[in-house]
């Protein structure tokens, strides 16, 4: 760590004592013992209290160098020498932390200099050699270096300006985080320290309080990255902006105005160009009042402040989708965004239930035309009322005139051709890639058994339309929250297939924080059961082994969290970091790489004597059966090791499955076990038994004779299970004691389509069953796939 560059070893640039708002200087060689420390080795799996704390010291490598712009550099200088080592020894598993890291500190260093950005630059294309996901990760941050490189502060600039809602007319992308706490998950004093941490970081990132000094940063950040300290004055230029106060915003957008318009140019323009119409700018804030120069001083921090987000804890009550269109027709959003009234009036309806999927036809008596009803009918509603006295005029009508007759409020509805094509762009084949190294053996008729990431950069042809408003959802508990997220997110697809409204404006990202504390002492007894049995956070463990990053600084934030709040429990006057939502904006920030998990659908059949109408829905995880008056019997009979008769060790069913093979050529079987519960798992238990399929294990009587060998576990994409005797049974889907449902007499899963498939398919002459696709639904994907993003997606 002694060979320096040029440029990284003069003195003139910055001053390496500690100047006033400044934290100490850090030497090289802690740096280096720092990125070091945070790196993920193969013994982490093995040592899990190691990989736990990996997460608090990146975190804590972060904070030494955010309030120091000497700091900055040096870190940028260690991690790039860092990524050429690793380059050299081709030690793989280094590159995507150490790129992650390196890319979050450029964020935030106040300036560095072209031969840096070269050598950064340089090695982030040779990555596009790399396979995936090392190639895709490349691409992003080679484009946003080679903007950088040419636009220096650009990257900070639109960063702040999105994430805080800034009003600009030059950037209208916007971006919120909405957390999600599950609470069962956070309960007691765990969801009163998160709410603590989430009002410390709005309140105290970076001090900054308002848009004015949002704006003042901005400006900031932006004239030093592009002049640097032989040009720039810091310290000078910082007073000056204070003194604006309120007048900063015509400077403000000044700033947003030549860095984008350098965008629009291109290559055509010219570096010394854009230095040049900064250096007006800064001239005309800092006037030279005294005889102190204008240039040769350190420069100012400039830290991150985090994006703004909004906690909910997600009961009953709240709807994700309604705030997310509240905050869509904000007053600071829709400003830039116009909204018809039309569109006002169909979000503010009720959200649909499973029931309302289907249009009902009603037999009506009349003609249709208003001088044609009845005497003393009620006249038909407005053109725009709300739900409740749509359903009041239609139930009084209903109940006093012809029994008949029933008229319901509606909207003219009429697709476009845009919105069918923004509906078909959204869901085309190629925004999900084929994850590498799955070879011939691997591949099923065009698809691939192993499970889908990706992103769209590299394999969409046919590319989204670009949405100025991005919502980002992070989820925050264990499986269960993530089977209420995908039944909402499968209801959210079948309202916008019917009609597009949040598909058109705003673009959704998913992020997934495993957090699981032991149950409260007035939980069920039936929801501590179900939790007992495997892994509560199947799918965050599953990511954790595909992308050691997340393993390092996700998992281990959900580690983290109990342990905070036992330790401010025990200082409870101790102030804090905001450590939580710290984390949060930086894997918002950094993690781009979806992983796609297969939602499935649920068909459940009850007795005729019960219910005549099956009930749909979907699930993410699991699913289990489970025959409740044969289960202690079962266990009462497994301990005395005793033979028993066929009634008390099971219910006889008729299961149908399609079996997966990894040839591709899957088989349909058929057969009747003797059973009392089955465990349905979409998330693989290993990494070797990682395919993109369910793995059924049944809990089988003791009685099998030597022709009625079963598998232990059967792969399988369909099954049905059905009840052969009078005995019903319990499904409980994702683990979720709140999604139970008894005397079941049969159920049927599928991979779900996608509503905006059907919605398709419906249109083409050929029906939704065949098996041929034609016309455009030939291109789309059939599936609804769930994308929880990661840092690197799948690392083979």
């Amino acid at each position: 760590m002694t060979n320096k560059a040029a440029w990284d070893n003069s003195s003139s640039t910055y001053s390496m004592e500690p100047t006033a708002g400044c934290s100490p200087t850090v030497p090289e060689p802690e740096l280096y013992r720092s990125v070091q420390a945070v790196l993920p080795r193969d013994t982490d799996k093995q040592h899990p209290p190691d990989y736990a704390n990996k997460g608090m010291l990146r975190w804590t490598l972060h904070k030494k160098v955010q309030n120091n712009p000497v700091n900055s550099l040096s870190l940028v200088w260690v991690l790039i020498k860092e990524l050429e080592k690793a380059e050299r020894l081709d030690s793989r598993r280094f590159i995507i932390p150490l790129l992650h890291t390196l890319m979050y500190t450029i964020f935030q260093t106040a300036y560095i200099p072209d031969e840096l950005y070269k050598r950064v630059y340089d090695f982030c294309k040779r990555l596009l050699t790399y396979p995936h996901p090392y190639c895709t990760v490349g691409l992003s941050y080679t484009r946003q270096i080679k903007t950088e490189r040419f636009i220096p502060g650009l990257m900070y600039q639109r960063m702040v300006t999105a994430e805080q809602r800034l009003k600009n007319e030059h950037y209208p992308f916007q971006e919120r985080v909405f957390v999600l706490a599950d609470p069962e998950v956070f309960h007691g004093s765990l969801i009163l320290d998160l709410v603590n941490d989430f009002e410390a970081s709005a309140s105290a990132s970076g001090g900054f309080l308002n848009p004015s000094d949002h704006m003042r940063s901005v400006i900031q950040h932006s004239i030093q990255a592009a002049l640097g300290a032989d040009q720039c004055h810091g310290p000078k230029l910082a007073r000056a902006l204070k003194d604006l106060g309120e007048d900063i915003e015509p400077h403000f957008q000044e700033v947003l105005a030549i860095l984008e318009q350098s965008v629009e140019e291109g290559g055509r323009a010219e570096r010394g160009a854009l230095k040049s119409r900064l250096h007006r700018l800064y001239s005309d804030i800092v006037t030279d009042t005294h005889s102190e120069p204008l240039s040769g001083a350190p420069l100012c921090d400039c830290p991150l402040p985090n994006p703004e987000m909004s906690l909910h804890l997600w009961t009953e009550d709240l709807n994700i989708w309604h705030e997310l269109a509240k905050w869509f027709r904000s007053r600071s959003v829709s400003e830039n965004f116009s909204i018809s009234q039309e569109q006002e009036d169909f979000e503010l309806e009720e959200p649909l239930s499973d029931r309302d999927m289907t249009r009902l036809s009603v037999m009506s008596s009349d003609s249709g035309i208003e001088k044609d009803l009845p005497p003393g009918a009620d006249p038909p509603p407005s053109s725009s009322p709300d739900t409740a006295s749509m359903s009041e005029s239609g139930e009084q009508c209903k109940t006093e005139q012809d029994p008949m007759l029933s008229r319901r409020g509606g909207i003219k509805m009429k697709s476009s051709v845009k919105d069918s094509m923004m509906l078909i762009q959204d869901m085309m084949r190629g925004h999900v890639s084929l994850r590498a190294g799955g070879g011939e053996s691997g591949r099923r008729k065009g698809a691939t058994l192993q499970r889908r990431d990706g992103s769209t950069e590299m394999h969409n042809p046919f590319p989204k339309q670009q949405r100025h408003f991005t919502a980002r959802i992070v989820a925050m508990g264990d499986d269960r929250i993530l089977g209420r997220l995908a039944s909402a997110y499968y209801l959210l697809r079948k309202r916008e297939a019917r009609r597009l409204f949040l598909t058109m404006k705003v673009n959704l990202q998913f992020y997934y924080i495993p957090v699981f504390t032991a149950p409260t002492p007035v939980s069920s007894v039936k929801e501590n059961l179900h939790l007992s049995c495997g892994d509560p956070c199947a799918l965050g463990s599953y990511l954790s082994n595909v992308d050691p990053w997340y393993n390092c600084n996700i998992k281990s934030l959900g580690c983290m969290i109990p342990k905070l709040a036992k330790m401010l429990k025990q200082n409870p006057g101790r102030p804090t970091d905001p450590f939580i939502s710290d984390v949060i904006s930086y894997y918002v920030r950094s993690g781009q790489q979806p992983v796609y998990f297969t939602i499935y659908f649920v068909k459940i059949t009850y007795p005729e004597a019960i219910r005549k109408d099956p009930e749909e829905t979907v699930f993410l995880t699991h699913l289990d059966v489970d025959f409740s008056e044969f289960r202690h019997i079962s266990a009462l009979v497994r301990d005395k090791q005793k033979k028993c008769s066929g009634e008390v060790c099971g219910a006889v069913v008729s299961m149908t499955y399609t079996k997966v093979t990894l040839s591709g050529r899957d088989v349909d079987k058929g057969m009747s076990v003797r059973m009392t519960g089955a465990q349905i798992s979409a998330i693989p238990s290993s990494e070797a038994e990682d395919l993109n399929c369910l793995t059924l294990t049944l809990n089988e009587s003791s009685t099998k004779t030597k022709n009625n060998i079963m598998e232990s576990k059967i792969r399988t994409s369909k099954v049905k299970i059905r009840s052969l005797e009078s005995h019903s049974f319990t499904v409980t889907l994702d683990r979720d004691c709140r999604r139970t449902y008894e005397n079941v007499q049969s159920i049927e899963i599928t991979p779900c389509l996608d509503p905006g498939y059907c919605a398709q398919k419906t249109r083409s002459k050929y029906k939704l069953g065949d098996d041929k696709d034609a016309g455009l639904s030939k291109y789309m994907c059939k599936e609804l796939p769930l994308p929880i993003n990661t840092f690197a997606g799948i690392i083979n």
